[in-house]
């Protein structure tokens, strides 16, 4: 059985620094990645690592802050956030891909999803 556990998320300042993590089980991925989704919005790619490491271009919103990074001997996925911002809160979600040559920024990509952990920012 496939399990996406995510953790790490909580109520920081503006300015700080949180590390989420996700570890998954019952197979490995061809590619890994963190999305969010804010009150009132959509669900947006943030960030997301194939199995050899590269990672896909970061959005406007978060790049030169938001860091992704994969270990694929503990089978998870990391996303240290810098610098963070009150209009990063969100609940953030991992998702893991089967196939390879996916489109990363799509949430129809990604076969599996973890129940979301929340960042909270206050200003």
């Amino acid at each position: 059985q496939v399990q996406l556990v995510e953790s790490g998320g909580g109520l920081v300042q503006a300015g700080g620094s949180l590390r989420l993590s996700c570890a998954a089980s019952g197979r490995t991925f061809s590619a890994m990645g963190w999305f969010r989704q804010a009150p009132g919005k959509e669900r947006e790619f943030v960030a997301a690592s194939t199995k050899s490491g590269s990672s896909a271009n970061y959005p406007d919103s978060v790049k030169g802050r938001f860091t992704i990074s994969r270990d694929n001997a503990k089978n998870t996925v990391y996303l240290r956030m810098n610098s963070l911002k009150p209009e990063d809160t969100a609940i953030y979600y991992c998702a893991a891909a089967q196939r390879y040559f996916i489109n990363y920024y799509k949430t129809d990509s990604y076969d599996y999803w973890g129940q979301g952990t929340q960042v909270t920012v206050s200003s």
